[in-house]
């Protein structure tokens, strides 16, 4: 058998977990699951934390490893501790970067995050895939009642859908764990759900997302990489990347998008003007 090159990148490793796993063995297939629903925490766990989580023994999760042109787990957690760590230093540091940058004034700072939001949305006018958007519209319009999760950084996101769809008529639920409330018994076959959430993904997120999609609604993600954990949950993502100043990013593409979402569903349930 010829050997196998290691992936060059997250979205590289998860393209090829989706091809193997289904002709993987039983344990195999489950390191390549429970990776596949959980990259974000290959990069701080140990091989002994993913196989327990995996439900298999350490030497199997290896062996996964190695199947997927590997030497072993320490080369794979390596090539996602490259990917995240640079991506979200802590709030100290990033205000640290922004004194050596030598930003300045408030007006200088204000300049920078416009021109970072200004980057974002040429961004998302390039890279939007036109035909997930049509289809998230289609479901989101179909929805008995459209379930809306973001927490943390993706909070005013959700946060805005919720009203927007309210004031279009559209029947909505907010999921926003307020008083420890779990709603996800509220969610029916029949109704979708748009879960919102960026690296350092949120798990609440994404758990509440995969209820959704076993109790029969349909989800769309928006999210901001093909490596975010809810890729695993649904085919139908909305990738948004912010442009960032000093490592703060905005959202000015992702309100944007959402805005987008808003309008065009709310003008397909109420029909074109005769």
């Amino acid at each position: 058998m010829d050997a196998v090159t290691a992936p060059a990148s997250v979205e590289e490793l998860l393209d090829r977990v989706l091809d193997v796993s289904g002709d993987l063995p039983k344990r195999l297939k489950q390191c390549a699951d429970y990776l596949a629903a959980n990259p974000d925490r290959v990069a701080v766990s140990t091989v002994a934390e993913m196989a327990e989580g995996a439900g298999v023994q350490p030497s199997a999760f290896m062996r996964f490893c190695q199947v997927l042109g590997f030497s072993g787990y320490s080369q794979m957690q390596r090539l996602f501790r490259d990917t995240y760590a640079q991506n979200w230093p802590d709030y100290a540091t990033r205000l640290e970067k922004l004194r050596e940058s030598g930003a300045g004034s408030p007006s200088a700072l204000l300049a920078e995050f416009i021109e970072a939001g200004r980057l974002s949305l040429e961004n998302l006018a390039k890279t939007i895939d036109p035909r997930a958007l049509d289809t998230a519209i289609k479901t989101l319009s179909e929805a008995n009642m459209v379930h809306i999760v973001g927490l943390r950084r993706a909070f005013s996101v959700a946060s805005y859908l919720a009203y927007a769809f309210e004031k279009m008529d559209v029947p909505t639920m907010l999921h926003n764990g307020v008083g420890k409330l779990d709603s996800r018994h509220a969610i029916r076959s029949g109704d979708a759900m748009i879960a919102i959430t960026f690296a350092p993904y949120t798990p609440e997120t994404v758990e509440l997302a995969d209820a959704a999609r076993r109790a029969g609604a349909k989800v769309v993600a928006i999210t901001d990489s093909l490596a975010s954990p809810l890729r695993p949950v649904t085919p139908l993502l909305l990738t948004v990347q912010e442009a960032d100043f000093g490592n703060f990013r905005s959202l000015s593409a992702t309100l944007s998008l959402a805005v987008a979402l808003v309008v065009a569903v709310g003008t397909e349930i109420r029909g074109p003007r005769k």
